[in-house]
């Protein structure tokens, strides 16, 4: 069976994948750390090969492939694709093929939406959307599935992808507005929702912007290097995270305050299997639960690929 780009979107709407993201935090996965390998191309920049294997004993067993060829934007050909491969872990037999690229991003905006599910307040309608590019559009309806979002306000680096998304989104029906290049402090702070899934080397939102029982939903910083909140929003916030070794390994926002002391590692409250299995019940278990500011970062991982993998396959196995 081989799943496009196509098939994955219709094969895992949003609320099924994100109680299937649930579910997969509550269960026994085994999930390597992923394997890097660096490949010599002739002619151009070096290539990188990283895989992502996980598995549930005697049910399913998957690997992610992400091939990462920098030469490639000269051509003008996509630097980056991925493939996922899902496999019968009693016997080995090959169940599946899903392109990566599409899996990867639903995932990723559905591990939000499962993250705002225990940790947004219940009556959150406001989202500002900080980015708008491919995870913008897929984070905004992930968050529209789990809370009664009505108002949507896009703030991007480039107010021409801003607007433009926006009246994309009107044109589906959301209430939806650009917010100008120079408005993400107002937006900010009207906001029940902050979503940010941006490139940004530097902290794009300010602490002080926040208001009591905001959550902030934080997707980009995949490196070290990358960040986009300041250190007063992590001062301020109580801070979740999907996994406690990725987070603290892969995020600027978790690595540099933890480096200058703004916070501790005893400062990450949980992770997904905290919440998922009830040993932490988010945001109702916080001091002033309406009150609190609430920052959860993502980085992704593996096991998240597999429980989509997984009920990608079993629906269109069905």
């Amino acid at each position: 069976m081989y799943l496009d780009a196509e098939q994955v979107t219709t094969s895992l709407p949003w609320g099924a994948l994100v109680d299937a993201l649930d579910d997969i935090f509550t269960r026994t996965v085994h999930s390597p750390v992923r394997h890097h390998h660096h490949i010599s191309v002739p002619g151009d920049p070096d290539a990188t090969l990283l895989l992502m294997p996980a598995w549930l004993e005697g049910q399913y067993l998957g690997v992610k492939q992400v091939n990462v060829f920098p030469g490639n934007s000269a051509r003008g050909e996509p630097g980056l694709s991925g493939h996922y491969l899902l496999s019968c872990a009693r016997t080995g037999r090959h169940l599946a093929q899903l392109d990566g690229n599409e899996l990867t991003a639903r995932r990723t905006a559905a591990a939000s939406a499962l993250a705002a599910r225990y940790l947004a307040r219940e009556d959150a309608r406001e989202l500002l959307m900080v980015g708008a590019g491919r995870m913008g559009r897929r984070l905004i309806p992930a968050h529209q599935a789990v809370r009664p979002i009505e108002k949507v306000r896009i703030w991007d680096i480039r107010e021409a992808s801003s607007q433009a998304l926006a009246e994309e989104l009107c044109a589906e029906g959301v209430d939806a507005e650009a917010v100008p290049a120079n408005g993400l402090a107002d937006a900010a702070g009207q906001a029940d929702i902050i979503s940010c899934a941006t490139l940004s080397r530097d902290p794009l939102i300010q602490g002080e912007w926040l208001t009591p029982g905001t959550h902030l939903d934080l997707v980009g910083s995949f490196t070290p290097f990358m960040r986009e909140a300041d250190d007063t929003v992590m001062r301020r916030g109580d801070i979740f995270v999907d996994t406690r070794e990725g987070a603290l390994s892969e995020t600027g926002d978790l690595i540099d305050p933890i480096a200058s002391g703004v916070i501790s590692v005893d400062g990450i409250l949980a992770d997904f299997p905290d919440l998922c299995a009830g040993r932490h019940a988010g945001r109702s278990q916080l001091k002033a639960p309406d009150e609190a500011i609430t920052v959860f970062k993502s980085v992704g991982a593996s096991v998240e690929d597999l429980a989509a993998a997984i009920l990608a396959y079993e629906r269109c196995r069905d």
